[in-house]
C-alpha cells in the first residue's frame, strides 16, 4: 500500500447451521464489516459504528491481533496503520460478527504485508482460529458454503447460484456462543448420528436443487442443536409456527442464536417481516439477501477493485 492510499476491506456477515448443517453450513449475508485503512506510525482503530466503541482502539483490538499473528506466521511484521471501522452486523446475535472480524484481520495482514495468500490458505487460517469453517467460509467465499475440518485440513465448497430472501429476526438480548454450546449433548448414539447426518445431507441436496419445500422440512427436522437450544430461545417455536403461513419455507436458529432466520423465495421477505412484527413487535427485523462475493479488498485511489476474494 503506497503513501496516501486507502485500502478498503469489506467482509459480509453470515448465518451458520441452517438447522441440521451444524458447524458445516454457512450462508453469507449482505450485512458488512468495513475497514478503511491508511498507513500510520502506530496501530489505531477508530470505530465509526456506535456499538463498536466498547472494543479496544489499539493493537489489543481483536482485528489487529488476528492481523499481527497472521503476519508473524509468515515471518512478516504488520506495519502501523489507522483503521476506521464500520459494521452493520449485530454483535453476539448469531450473524457471524466474530468470524467477519477474523477474516478482516487475515485480509489486512495479507494486503499490508504482501502475503498473496490463496483463498484456501485464508480459509485454513480462519477456520483454525474459529474452530469450524461455516461462518468464516461464508465470509471469505460468499454464497452457500459447505465445509468440514479435521486436524490436518479444511475443505469447503461454495455455491453462488441460489437466490432467496432471508429475514433475520434479531432479539435485543445477546446470547454468547459459549453459553449456547453448553446445553448441547456430549455424544450421540450411532443411530442418532446416522439420522442427523442424513437430514443434513437432504437439506443440502434440496437447497442445491431449489426444492425449498423439502429444505424447510429438513431445517425443522434438525437433531443436532434445535431440540436443546429451544429452551434458551423461546421465540424460535413461535416463529417456526407462524412464519410458514407468511411465506417462509424454512426457519432455523442463526448459528448459536438468538437470531432466528427465515428463508423464503425471492420477493417475500417484506411480507414475512411485517407479519412477524405484528406477533413479536419487540424484535428487530432485517430483510437480507445472500452475499455472493465474500470478502473484498480494494484501493480507493484506483476507484476499482484491487482484489476480489470469492
Amino acid at each position: 500500500m503506497s503513501e496516501g492510499e486507502m485500502l478498503i476491506i469489506k467482509v459480509p456477515g453470515s448465518s451458520a447451521n441452517l438447522g441440521p448443517g451444524f458447524d458445516s453450513i454457512g450462508l453469507a449475508l449482505n450485512v458488512y464489516l468495513t475497514l478503511e485503512v491508511v498507513r500510520a506510525e502506530n496501530w489505531e482503530i477508530v470505530p465509526l459504528s456506535k456499538h463498536l466503541a466498547i472494543y479496544p482502539k489499539d493493537e489489543t483490538n481483536f482485528i489487529f491481533q488476528i492481523a499481527i499473528k497472521t503476519a508473524k506466521k509468515y515471518n512478516q511484521k504488520l506495519p502501523g496503520c489507522r483503521i476506521q471501522v464500520t459494521s452493520d452486523i449485530p454483535l453476539a446475535r448469531g450473524l457471524g460478527s466474530s468470524a467477519a472480524a477474523i477474516v478482516a484481520g487475515i485480509e489486512l495482514a495479507d494486503a499490508l504485508c504482501g502475503l498473496e495468500l490463496t483463498k484456501q490458505e485464508k480459509l485454513e487460517l480462519a477456520s483454525r482460529i474459529e474452530g469450524h469453517p461455516d461462518n468464516v467460509g461464508a465470509s471469505l467465499l460468499g454464497g452457500l458454503v459447505i465445509g468440514c475440518q479435521s486436524e490436518t485440513e479444511v475443505s469447503a465448497e461454495a455455491f453462488h447460484h441460489l437466490a432467496m430472501d432471508v429475514v433475520a429476526v434479531v432479539p435485543k438480548e445477546e446470547l454468547l456462543t459459549k453459553e449456547s454450546r453448553g446445553v448441547l449433548p456430549d455424544n450421540f448414539s450411532y443411530k442418532e448420528a446416522v439420522q442427523a447426518g442424513a437430514v443434513a445431507n437432504v437439506l443440502i441436496a434440496s437447497l442445491l436443487n431449489s426444492n425449498f419445500t423439502l429444505a424447510g422440512k429438513m431445517m425443522k427436522a434438525d437433531l443436532y442443536h434445535h431440540p436443546y437450544r429451544k429452551k434458551m430461545v423461546p421465540h424460535l417455536a413461535v416463529i417456526e409456527e407462524k412464519a410458514p403461513n407468511l411465506g417462509a419455507f424454512g426457519v432455523a436458529l442463526s448459528g448459536a442464536g438468538p437470531t432466528v432466520l427465515c428463508l423464503a423465495e425471492a420477493g417475500k421477505a417484506p411480507g414475512i417481516a411485517a407479519g412477524l412484527r405484528n406477533i413479536l413487535p419487540e424484535m428487530e427485523y432485517l430483510c437480507l439477501e445472500i452475499d455472493q462475493i465474500g470478502s473484498r479488498v480494494y484501493s480507493s485511489q484506483t476507484n476499482g477493485m484491487k482484489g476480489v476474494h470469492a
